[in-house]
């Protein structure tokens, strides 16, 4: 836990980086905004509140149909966070838990109702915590409207403190707005939230501009979020879907109550849907690329119906796909991956996209050219996660650093540099130099350059040959002056066992096998490190909160760059004598 004086630094920090990014537009609408929050202004509008719509035009509004599914997901018990993570505190607060109740799904209908209004009771507007995040407050609103709207009528003072909530929340949300360098999917749900509470109080002027604010941004957004290919800026997967199930979720409700034409959104949805899908590595499981904290749109379990049943749009030039010799490779250009699957239940990703969301990048992982594979639908090398967000830094630090992902680090830094948690400086630029299809295979040639920073700056070059047989060859590459260290590494799944065969190293997992060598002078083998903690190095997060030890392959080297390269072989059967695989690369 953070001393109390590292705690008062840090938040000076992080205000200074937010200041130096902020346009005098942006410091404009934070300093009214947090002038129309004053307590006069807020008795002011919540005596507005008392005009109350009727329970005719509340009772008119339809609400989203649900789909309940059954994610694939680890058993995940959180560490206790305790106060030093916010976190601990907004998840239960946003009672998403109350709607399998209020759905009857999971107990009584009364009893989530009664569960909410307590929460009401208990956290008077705008007082504590749970009034901090203008998201937190959104994400509320659409379990406020279902609860009135599916039990109107039950008791008057009851259906009063529930609208005067959802007004609350509508007004308070309307003034803390994440625009300009804070736009992301804290946007995309505060719109959501003010298309809620706008059209309970759409007879009212206050409500009708939230509506009309919603739509506008969630308009505004989908270009800027959801990239041309599908892909998202943000460049964390579990934030993808959390967005697209909010545009879902908000397309489903404005279109059933005849507020808004949302056609022109259902193409980039669906190609957002179409990029998931190929990330699959079997249903409900996709690797945990960039950020993750386990959030939902509606519930654990419930999402929006996506667009069933509705084609989806061809992306032109910005997604490639081949299959040759039994490999198909999907490239999504803009978001900038390739996923790779071969008919030996070969599964491969390769990064070759953008750090983030500019201009903070605030969800993005310094993971350039970082692989996943899995074999048979069972992961072997993995991103290992998110852990937390507040409280523990150290932890934080590395889990979005370069270290913790399948790519090389060059003098132990980051491809990019932290800032605070949430907050990079110095991007890197990420390319897909190649992509090559013949009948020996796949070769996918990739760069980044994120190491130019470095007094001696150096760019790292990835090459991934796939051939027909599942053998994966990666070679990794460096250019610039002077000598560096570099290291690369492969995190394997916690559930992972690794044993030596001869010069491999043999990785297992419920019975799907892959076989790890480094190609070259016998002194080149990889060590296997697990759960270190100074420095922290070697653990995995099945969720948010949790963290475990996992195996980790490890190799360093020092010395200039034309002197060093790493040829990485994975082979999903026993290979035999590393120099018949040694002589193949160097054929090609």
């Amino acid at each position: 836990m953070l001393c109390a004086g590292c705690v008062v630094i840090e938040r000076l920090r992080f205000l200074y980086l937010r200041l130096r990014h902020a346009s005098l537009r942006e410091l404009a609408h934070r300093s009214w905004g947090s002038l129309s929050i004053r307590p006069s202004k807020v008795r002011k509008a919540r005596g507005r509140a008392a005009t109350l719509p009727s329970r005719t035009d509340i009772a008119a509004l339809e609400l989203p149909p649900l789909t309940a599914e059954n994610p694939r997901r680890d058993n995940v018990k959180e560490e206790g966070n305790g106060s030093d993570d916010i976190r601990a505190l907004w998840e239960p607060a946003r009672l998403q838990g109350a709607i399998p109740l209020l759905l009857g799904l999971d107990g009584s209908e009364t009893a989530g109702r009664e569960r909410i209004l307590r929460w009401v009771s208990d956290n008077p507007f705008p007082s504590g915590p749970h009034y901090d995040s203008a998201m937190e407050c959104a994400l509320r609103v659409p379990v406020f409207v279902r609860c009135l709207t599916q039990d109107l009528g039950g008791s008057p003072a009851a259906d009063q403190r529930l609208l005067e909530a959802i007004h609350d929340h509508g007004w308070w949300i309307s003034k803390k707005l994440s625009l300009y360098s804070s736009l992301g999917n804290h946007t995309i749900a505060e719109s959501v939230g003010l298309v809620f509470a706008g059209a309970v109080f759409r007879l009212e002027q206050g409500g009708r501009a939230w509506l009309e604010t919603g739509i506008r941004l969630l308009e505004q957004e989908l270009a800027h979020q959801v990239l041309a290919d599908g892909g998202p800026a943000e460049q964390s997967l579990a934030y993808h879907r959390f967005v697209l199930d909010l545009y879902w979720l908000a397309v489903s409700f404005l279109e059933l109550n005849r507020l808004h034409d949302c056609s022109s959104w259902k193409p980039p949805l669906l190609r957002g849907e179409a990029f998931l899908e190929a990330f699959q590595v079997r249903p409900g499981e996709v690797p945990s690329i960039g950020d993750s904290d386990d959030g939902h749109a509606v519930a654990p379990g419930l999402h929006p119906t996506r667009g069933d049943g509705l084609a989806v749009p061809d992306a032109g030039d910005r997604v490639t796909a081949q299959n040759v010799a039994g490999i198909s490779c999907s490239t999504f250009h803009d978001a900038g991956y390739s996923v790779v699957r071969s008919d030996r239940g070969l599964f491969l990703t390769l990064d070759h996209g953008p750090l983030g969301m500019a201009p903070l990048y605030n969800h993005g992982h310094a993971d350039a050219l970082s692989i996943t594979l899995a074999v048979n639908g069972t992961a072997l090398i993995v991103d290992p996660g998110t852990y937390r967000y507040n409280g523990v830094p150290e932890w934080r630090r590395y889990f979005k650093g370069t270290r913790a992902h399948n790519t090389v680090c060059v003098d132990g830094e980051d491809q990019a540099v932290q800032e605070t948690s949430f907050l990079w400086s110095k991007p890197y630029r990420a390319e897909l130099e190649e992509q090559y299809f013949g009948e020996d295979g796949l070769r996918l040639v990739a760069r980044h350059d994120g190491y130019r920073r470095l007094k001696r700056p150096v760019v790292h070059r990835r090459t991934v040959q796939i051939g027909p047989d599942g053998t994966t060859l990666l070679s990794d590459a460096f250019s610039g002056p002077g000598r560096h260290s570099f290291e690369l590494h492969f995190h394997l799944h916690p559930e992972v066992s690794v044993t030596r065969d001869g010069p491999w190293w043999k990785v297992e997992r419920t019975g799907q096998c892959a076989w790890i060598g480094l190609l070259g002078p016998r002194e080149s083998r990889f060590e296997v490190r697990r759960g270190e903690e100074s420095p922290i190095f070697g653990w995995y997060s099945r969720g948010y909160g949790h963290k475990e030890p996992a195996p980790v392959l490890r190799f360093r080297r020092e010395g200039a760059c034309e002197e060093v390269g790493f040829v990485t072989a994975i082979c999903l059967e026993r290979p035999g004598d590393d120099a018949v695989l040694r002589e193949r690369e160097l054929a090609r």
